[in-house]
């Protein structure tokens, strides 16, 4: 997932006092406790291994980082009543980032400098993470993105690496080639309409893999209409999407406009199918558009609760008994980061930050919820993505795509 509003960079004077001002002050949003002592010296020394968890748990996007934190916390109880690191026990340090850039910026120098967590579970959405890159790059902390898809958030775009960030979804532009090859050879779509957010960075990969892919599948696109981020009425853009008659619709964006698009688009009579990818992942998404306008629509996933495999079911399992309720993508995100954070430590021997960077890289065939991968170059996993459907306001598992 990427950024809500355009990342603004931040000058390397404002960081430099960000940081000096968040190391006094820090954040008053942590959910967790709080204490001082090393990174990683302290880390070997002491019974508890510190992960933090700078995560939107209000906000505009909330509901992603509260269902990462769910899955995280999830998989922490799991590995601590299993004897937990090399015999430590894992301790979740939960920051509230409020869905904004500067607040996922001082939330991850509280946990550098005050909380002195040994790895930390990135924010959300991708201006966040970026928001955070140079924290992690700086404090050697190992920093892991849960749903960051965009591929800026590993790789900068002069082409370096933020060498202590990593993530557990895949990136944008295989999100956007699955949706596109789904169009092709699962509803035999040949002339498409793109409906994309020109101010998001995330709709705007999307919708260009997208593109790309249908062009070389053979397929025209016939409509290319943009929206505005907090827009409420969709109408205009949609009627002329409905007048270049599309037999598929792709919809890259978030819940909170993708919702009202939907409904409105089923409105004025567009019955095409409709596609979006993992911003659409949100219980609101179905009380914004109704479960009736949703039919016929697809998205792709990280995974899906109803995937027959006997692990993933394990995992619903387990997580229905806590929550009371089958989790979603993000859930599984969360629950993953912990476990290959883990993966990591155990292999690195080290609480040590550059020893648990190194482990990290060379991550391969590890076995998550959400798919078994290895890691690449750029710090991306190499996973499967999941196609679902939405039935009657349900997600229900269509198919699974291998990279």
């Amino acid at each position: 997932m990427t950024e809500k509003k355009t990342l603004k960079r931040f000058a390397s004077v404002f960081l430099a006092s960000s940081l000096i001002v968040g190391a006094l002050a820090g954040c008053s949003s942590s959910e967790g406790t709080s204490s001082e002592g090393g990174n990683s010296s302290s880390s070997e020394s002491s019974d508890v291994i510190k992960i933090g968890a700078n995560l939107e748990l209000s906000g505009s996007v909330a509901t992603y980082g509260a269902s990462i934190a769910d899955g995280a916390t999830l998989a922490v109880e799991e590995i601590n009543a299993a004897g937990g690191i090399d015999g430590k026990q894992i301790e979740l340090v939960k920051v509230d980032n409020k869905s904004e850039n500067a607040e996922a910026t001082n939330a991850a120098i509280k946990l550098a400098t005050q909380d002195k967590v040994t790895a930390m579970i990135a924010p959300a959405t991708s201006g966040n993470v970026l928001a955070t890159a140079q924290i992690a790059n700086q404090y050697k902390i190992p920093t892991v993105a849960a749903a960051a898809t965009a591929p800026n958030v590993t790789e900068n775009e002069d082409g370096t690496m933020n060498d202590f960030v990593f993530r557990t979804c895949f990136i944008d532009p295989f999100q956007g080639v699955v949706a596109a090859n789904f169009a092709t050879n699962e509803i035999g779509a040949k002339n498409v309409a793109i409906y994309a957010d020109n101010a998001s960075d995330y709709a705007k990969g999307l919708a260009a893999a997208f593109k790309e892919q249908i062009e070389a599948n053979g397929g025209t696109v016939v409509a290319e209409e943009a929206y505005v981020a907090d827009d409420t009425d969709f109408k205009s853009t949609l009627t002329r999407i409905k007048s270049a008659n599309p037999d598929f619709v792709f919809i890259p964006g978030y819940y909170e406009e993708v919702g009202l698009i939907v409904k409105q688009a089923r409105e004025l009579g567009i019955e095409a199918p409709l596609m979006g990818a993992d911003g659409w992942d949100s219980p609101t998404l179905v009380d914004l558009a109704g479960k009736d306008a949703l039919n016929n629509t697809f998205i792709t996933n990280h995974y899906s609760s109803q995937d027959p495999e006997e692990t993933i079911q394990g995992f619903v399992e387990a997580f229905d008994k806590e929550f009371g309720e089958a989790p979603n993508a993000f859930h599984a995100l969360g629950y993953d980061t912990v476990y290959f954070i883990k993966d990591a430590i155990e292999r690195a021997g080290s609480t040590d930050g550059e020893a648990i960077q190194k482990a990290l890289a060379e991550t391969t065939d590890l076995s998550l919820i959400t798919g078994t991968f290895s890691v690449d170059e750029k710090h991306n996993p190499v996973k499967s993505a999941t196609v679902l459907e939405y039935v009657d306001g349900n997600q229900k598992f269509n198919s699974k795509v291998n990279p």
